[in-house]
């Protein structure tokens, strides 16, 4: 699978971004402090804990005398990405000799939490008080359809649930990046980082979803940090308990109606109170996704002939093969298309490549062909790419044509200056004609200018 830059492997990126005051302030919350530690590579997560009750600074040197000579290169990562958090501080002193010191406010938090330990902002609601709680996997079947809804939202698709109530400044945030509409009559067509979107898992879906959402969060009045220690938080809850929404703040209620349009939690009314249940998407939101070790089920099966059939009740399946192939027919758990040139030549117009079909084909291949040497008939996808080859033969740049060259110096001079400034496209020496790309049209006047004077 082609390797998509715009997502963030974790929350920890985004908080090497933040500024140090911000950064400050994420780490008074002693959960936070513990979510960092967690997410941290083994070696870094020593040195932490080797110098959380060491007030003064260390240096350099005694760092590298805890590791063995072969995990220099580990040892290398684990500073590097401490310095990223600025949970380790590097000085150097006159001698140029580099000493290290943990954050102060991050020593301080982790180490009540570990010795005292941490009480969430809020408690699961008694039993007696919640009803109709939904099981485990009911919980699980909410999260899958309410995030394919979403998706079904931010594509556009007919087939999307009518009924299902995202909120418009939320779709806007995420169909800025991923759709392209060039005028207010047509819909929102999916642009090429929305196909690599859509070529994700879910876990990395998520994660894109999440990054965009802090980065608009100041937009509408909340603040970054405020935003990400709260998400972190989330983490911390149970799967399946219910918390009383009362006990958040204002800015906090919206943001959980926010991740309840995506399926991370799940709202319900009582008589008196109301009650938020997180899924495993909001639970799973500070483990990296470097330690997600599920592979997705496939499910799609590709034949010689180029006809395709896909094991699915999905409706968004069907909407991402409706991308780059012809849809025959849907049955309750099959659906069958082909791939064809026309359906192709649609695909490459609205940018998705030859290879990232393919690679999505082949990541998605049936448990039954997934271990065949390849798991998509070459011939299929040797003719995928000579589809798009036929159609970036010809490349049109707009360019002005000279002839009639008073002499055959002056024609040779307009040659030399053209080419100087790398706009020249062609030339016939016989018949004294140049063909000269535009951007260069105004230098090129100035210059025959020059030479007729």
């Amino acid at each position: 699978m082609p390797q998509v830059r715009m997502v963030a492997r974790n929350f920890m990126d985004m908080v090497a971004s933040l500024p140090a005051l911000k950064l400050d302030k994420l780490y008074e919350n002693s959960f936070i402090c513990e979510a960092i530690l967690r997410s941290l590579p083994p070696l870094a997560k020593k040195y932490v804990l080797q110098l959380l009750y060491i007030d003064g600074p260390v240096t350099a040197k005694l760092l590298e005398e805890w590791v063995l000579p072969d995990g220099v290169s580990k040892h290398k990562v684990a500073i590097d990405r401490l310095i990223q958090l600025r949970v380790l501080s590097e000085t150097l002193d006159r001698k140029k000799e580099a000493t290290y010191r943990l954050n102060p406010t991050f020593q301080l938090n982790l180490q009540k939490h570990i010795s005292h330990g941490g009480i969430l902002p809020r408690e699961p609601m008694p039993s007696n008080v919640t009803v109709r709680l939904p099981s485990l996997e009911d919980l699980d079947a909410y999260a899958v359809q309410q995030w394919e809804c979403f998706l079904l939202h931010l594509i556009n698709s007919a087939e999307a649930e009518k009924s299902t109530n995202i909120s418009s400044s939320m779709m806007k945030v995420f169909q800025r990046c991923l759709l392209n509409q060039r005028d207010d009559r047509e819909p929102p067509k999916l642009t090429e980082s929305g196909f690599q979107f859509l070529l994700m898992d879910t876990s990395a879906q998520l994660w894109y979803i999440i990054r965009e959402y802090i980065s608009n969060s100041e937009d509408h009045g909340v603040d970054t940090a405020d935003l990400i220690a709260f998400l972190l938080e989330l983490s911390f809850h149970v799967t399946g308990e219910a918390y009383n929404v009362n006990t958040l703040t204002d800015v906090q209620r919206q943001i959980i109606k926010d991740l309840a349009d995506l399926g991370l939690v799940k709202l319900q009314q009582g008589r008196k109170e109301s009650w938020f249940i997180p899924t495993k998407l909001a639970t799973n939101l500070s483990i990296s996704l470097a330690d997600s070790s599920s592979r997705k089920q496939g499910f799609v099966v590709v034949e010689t002939n180029f006809r395709m059939y896909a094991y699915s009740t999905s409706k968004l399946h069907c909407e991402i093969l409706r991308l780059f192939s012809r849809i025959e027919y849907q049955l309750p758990n099959l659906i069958v298309g082909a791939i064809t040139k026309e359906s192709l030549y649609k695909a490459f117009e609205s940018g998705i490549t030859s290879e990232q079909i393919i690679s999505f084909l082949q990541q998605n291949a049936h448990p039954r062909v997934a271990e065949k040497i390849p798991t998509v008939p070459e011939n299929v996808t040797d003719q995928i790419r000579l589809w798009e080859s036929d159609l970036n033969r010809v490349e049109m740049d707009p360019a002005h044509l000279y002839d009639e060259f008073p002499s055959r110096d002056v024609f040779e001079s307009a040659c030399d200056f053209a080419r100087e400034y790398g706009g020249l496209l062609w030339e016939n020496s016989k018949k004294m004609r140049i063909v000269v790309k535009a951007e260069i049209y105004a230098q090129m006047k100035e210059f025959l200018r020059r030479q007729k004077e």
